[in-house]
């Protein structure tokens, strides 16, 4: 039913092919348009959004006083513990 397309990334101008299963995904989803851009392209443009890597902050785990890090910058007013320590608490 689906077939390759060839179509041209509006971002870096190179041609890229628009598979089958690409389209079918697509079509699955409900996406009523092809990909403007490029898989490169669109990579970049999601890493652009997301503004990068993570900070990470260091820690000292609050339960077994191991040093880690986390994804948010603690406060100091509610303890803080290390990815073990954490799954154990829930």
């Amino acid at each position: 039913m689906y077939q390759d397309k060839s179509l041209t990334c509006k971002e870096c101008g190179q041609e890229f092919v628009f598979t089958a299963n690409e389209q079918e995904f697509y079509a699955g989803k409900g996406f009523q348009n092809e990909p403007g851009r490029c898989p490169a392209c669109r990579a970049a443009r999601k890493q652009q959004r997301t503004g990068g890597p993570r900070q990470m902050y260091q820690v000292v785990c609050s339960n077994c006083g191991v040093e880690t890090e986390v994804p948010f910058k603690p406060s100091g007013d509610r303890p803080v513990y290390c990815r073990d320590c954490f799954q154990a608490q829930k």
